[in-house]
């Protein structure tokens, strides 16, 4: 039996692993407190506590037993927190390893295209610590001779988390930047993506994940408030808008991300290549 390991079964890695799961696989997902275990276990996986601040020996036991393993947990300035304490209990017969990255680590580029070629240039510190732990990944690969694939995520939305959700609860702001715009990319897209991979077998190392069209978030809101028949929200300029510092080096970045990699190499087409083909499934979710 194929069992996938997730350190951190957040948004992203949940969706992934129903989706596997449903094929007959083994998940195991890592939580940082007995609450979060809690919720692993009530979706019908195996659970263990690891908040990335010492070795669990539930975890070097996993391992163990993992056939593939996803990475969405953060890093943090000490770097990743599972190599951090079981890069020794990494098992050389995994079949795989999958790291969930950021296209933040390209920084700023005034709205210019990149791709995986284009060399990063971080900003934040949260994007300079997704860096150093691509690249300790990808070190432990040579060295290993385990297969490991870094995913550049773009925005993430879907069922429950993005805009329509912003727009219906009212926490929705539309910021203007003159020629600001964002890639996104839908997380059945990701899951679509991460199985492909598997199945493709050893290929590239590293590959962006976004949709065809970088836009300007306002345009994306008012498409997601004219789906829910509602009024969108009213233009906040960037310049006077009250942000916190996170959200504001966010704006502060401005680039365009080429998915022709992922196209190219692994033959994927998206469900969903645009925010509008996106969001309107997921109304259509919220509608029935």
């Amino acid at each position: 039996m194929s069992t996938l390991l997730c350190i951190g079964l957040g948004y992203t890695a949940r969706f992934f692993a129903a989706r596997i799961a449903s094929e007959g696989w083994r998940i195991i997902g890592t939580a940082q407190s007995e609450d979060g275990a809690a919720r692993i276990a009530s979706l019908g996986y195996e659970a263990i506590i690891f908040n990335g601040t010492a070795p669990s020996e539930a975890l070097r036991i996993a391992l163990a037993s993992a056939t593939h393993v996803l990475i969405s947990a953060p890093p943090d300035a000490a770097g990743d927190p599972l190599l951090r304490h079981h890069a020794d209990d990494l098992p050389t017969a995994l079949s795989w390893i999958g790291y969930l990255s950021t296209v933040g680590v390209y920084g700023d580029h005034g709205g210019a295209w990149v791709d995986e070629t284009t060399v990063p240039k971080p900003v934040s510190n949260r994007s300079r610590w997704r860096l150093t732990a691509e690249q300790t990944w990808l070190d432990l690969a040579k060295r290993s001779g385990i297969r490991v694939e870094i995913f550049r995520l773009a925005g993430i939305y879907g069922p429950g988390r993005g805009p329509l959700e912003s727009v219906r609860n009212g926490t929705a702001r539309a910021i203007v930047k003159p020629g600001q715009v964002f890639n996104r990319i839908h997380v059945e897209d990701i899951a679509n993506v991460l199985a492909a991979t598997i199945a493709r077998g050893p290929a590239l190392s590293l590959y962006n994940v976004s949709d065809d069209e970088p836009a300007p978030p306002q345009d994306v809101l008012a498409y997601a408030a004219a789906l829910l028949e509602l009024p969108p929200p009213p233009a906040v300029d960037y310049a006077t808008a009250d942000l916190t510092p996170m959200a504001r080096s966010f704006y502060s970045e401005c680039k365009r991300v080429s998915n022709a990699r992922l196209k190219r190499a692994l033959g994927v087409t998206l469900a969903y290549p645009t925010f509008r083909d996106g969001l309107t499934h997921d109304a259509a979710l919220v509608r029935s």
